[in-house]
């Protein structure tokens, strides 16, 4: 245990005295104020004259505004986090010939991954909580609304997500460090599969339904409908294998109480569905908890799997000479 508080306290000073985190988080602060500031502008000009409706204050964070939400920024940008924190952890120490020296001290080598992937958990942590905190307050000064207890509790979920959702790409950025001795290699690498599972696997799954199940033209209507829900559902389940389709459907499950489905065919607005409020009631905290449980544990498991993977890589090889 000392082993691994004493990586994790060299890993903290590394990230905060490391220029290009700084950099990175400075310009994910900016961005995400910005698209905050956008959003409470516009939900503050639509309910102008009107009576606020209840959730209001959540609308912060899912409401697109002029550019897109901070939910979907978050969803984008947050695996950079990750990368950012991870494509080096063990290759620069290799490159620098410190590994050596690292477990030639009285430490053990599963305490070098532990307190580096603690530490980037933590830094995860931190910023999360920090953009979080940081909107809620410019949120409350901008529509003047206080959140209940109800979208507290729904902001505390979303940030969990989110920290197991950057922590599942740092993971990913540990691994390939651990398997290429190449910072600039891992770094793509992580790229590359970022790339793949956020654009790429949408496209994927729509070629993989046409071709299970093909939209036909026919003039039944109901083997048409058929057709087209086998054909979806099977994109559905295609879509899955992306992280960024877990996160997305889960937090705008948890965020907007009265989407009762992670997905719908039908799109809407926010303020569409705030207009829709008033003639259906929202869902209870622990119904929409219900339905985000999949995802989160989904989340969990593919964390756990690739730190596990990468932990077993690490444990294997030969690191005495480096």
């Amino acid at each position: 245990m000392n082993g691994v508080l004493t990586i994790y306290r060299k890993e903290m000073e590394d990230h905060f005295s490391s220029m290009r985190f700084l950099l990175i988080t400075m310009l994910i602060f900016m961005v995400g104020v910005i698209i905050a500031s956008l959003s409470g502008m516009s939900v503050r000009d639509e309910l102008k004259g009107m009576a606020k409706p209840d959730f209001i204050f959540l609308l912060l964070f899912t409401s697109t505004g002029k550019l897109f939400s901070f939910v979907q920024f978050i969803g984008f940008f947050g695996p950079l986090i990750g990368i950012i924190l991870g494509f080096d952890a063990i290759n620069r120490e290799r490159s620098g010939r410190t590994l050596s020296k690292l477990v030639a001290q009285p430490i053990y080598r599963d305490a070098i991954i532990n307190g580096k992937f603690l530490a980037g958990v933590t830094m995860i942590t931190i910023l999360m909580v920090s953009l979080i905190l940081i909107i809620a307050g410019l949120g409350i000064r901008l529509i003047g609304v206080v959140p209940g207890a109800d979208e507290i509790w729904r902001l505390l979920i979303y940030l969990v997500l989110s920290i197991l959702y950057i922590s599942f790409w740092l993971g990913v950025a540990i691994l390939f460090s651990v398997v290429f001795r190449s910072t600039a290699t891992s770094a793509l690498a992580a790229l590359a599969l970022w790339i793949g599972l956020s654009f790429f696997v949408g496209l994927g799954g729509s070629l993989l339904a046409d071709a299970i199940s093909p939209i036909k033209d026919t003039a039944d209507i109901a083997e048409a409908q058929e057709a087209f829900i086998k054909n979806a559902n099977v994109q559905r389940v295609a879509s899955l294998i992306s992280p960024a389709t877990l996160y997305g459907d889960a937090t705008s499950t948890i965020l907007d109480p009265l989407r009762k489905t992670p997905r719908s065919f039908i799109l809407m607005g926010p303020l569409e569905r705030l207009s829709l409020s008033r003639f259906q009631n929202p869902l209870p905290l622990s119904q929409s908890i219900v339905i985000v449980m999949p995802f989160m544990v989904s989340l969990v498991s593919i964390t756990f799997l690739f730190f596990a993977i990468c932990y077993a890589v690490f444990m294997r090889q030969e690191i005495r000479s480096t």
